[in-house]
């Protein structure tokens, strides 16, 4: 007979979290080196779980809305100046005796859901979330870079003031950076590693969620854009030199001719 069905649930938002400075107002929490992970009441006796992630993202496990909301404002009070949430992701899990851990129509089937496993599908489904917040941002800096090169295409220059260009270079830069550091957590979990139903189920959901081909994506827009930087701005210091350039000629000739009337 099939068993309990199981959802998840991810939000993402645009600030990372600190597991450090939020582990005084969590303090029922059990905390690794990625992630604060606690259980909370959601009525009738029943309980959920709710996991939270250094790359601001929170997971809930069997929470209903009400008590998510309940949550998050924790969360607010817990970490001030945090922002609504950006992205969520979903993914249904349901225990079935006897089955392979496989993803079909959306919804992960296994055999039965262990803490272990648990940890597993919530830091993926988390990685999920956190990774569409990073595509929409990517995106946007892409198409903000196609932009300036069309300029440089039709134009042949590019703007003479910089400095909005160097802020832009410097977000690419940051954005990149928190990009690898967030996704380098796809690597296997060590829980996969001890359990041959885990390893499957951690690969059944990095194929649900298409992670492995979706960061390979972000990588290749991130270094298009940062080789597409790099030359806008070979083209902007050029012509500030060429500028340079003319300015002292200007100031040599213009000597030249003030030394020539003081002879005369």
């Amino acid at each position: 007979m099939p068993g309990p069905v199981h959802h998840f649930h991810a939000a993402a938002f645009v600030e990372n979290l600190s597991l450090r400075d939020l582990v005084a107002g969590y303090p029922e929490a059990r905390r690794t080196a990625h992630q604060l992970r606690y259980s909370t009441p959601v009525g009738d006796g029943a309980e959920g779980e709710v996991f939270i992630y250094p790359f601001g993202a929170i997971v809930f496990r069997d929470v209903p809305v009400d008590a998510r909301a309940r949550e998050l404002a924790r969360l607010r009070a817990a970490r001030s100046g945090l922002t609504a949430t950006t992205v969520s992701e979903d993914l249904t899990v349901r225990e079935d005796p006897g089955r392979k851990p496989d993803v079909a129509e959306g919804a992960l089937t296994l055999d039965h859901l262990s803490p272990e496993r648990t940890s597993i599908i919530a830091l993926t489904v988390a990685q999920s979330a956190a990774m569409e917040y990073y595509e929409r941002i990517v995106d946007e800096m892409f198409t903000r870079t196609d932009r300036m090169v069309q300029r440089l295409e039709t134009k042949g220059t590019v703007p003479f003031r910089t400095k909005p260009m160097h802020k832009f270079i410097g977000a690419a830069v940051g954005t990149r950076n928190e990009v690898l550091t967030v996704l380098h957590l796809l690597d296997k979990p060590d829980e996969a590693w001890d359990d041959p139903g885990m390893d499957r189920i951690y690969d059944e959901l990095r194929a649900e969620f298409d992670l492995v081909d979706r960061y390979q994506a972000l990588e290749l827009k991130l270094r298009s854009i940062q080789e597409a930087l790099e030359l806008v701005l070979d083209v902007a210091r050029d012509r500030r030199l060429v500028l340079l350039e003319g300015a002292v000629v200007m100031l040599i000739v213009l000597e030249i001719v003030v030394s020539f009337f003081h002879l005369k």
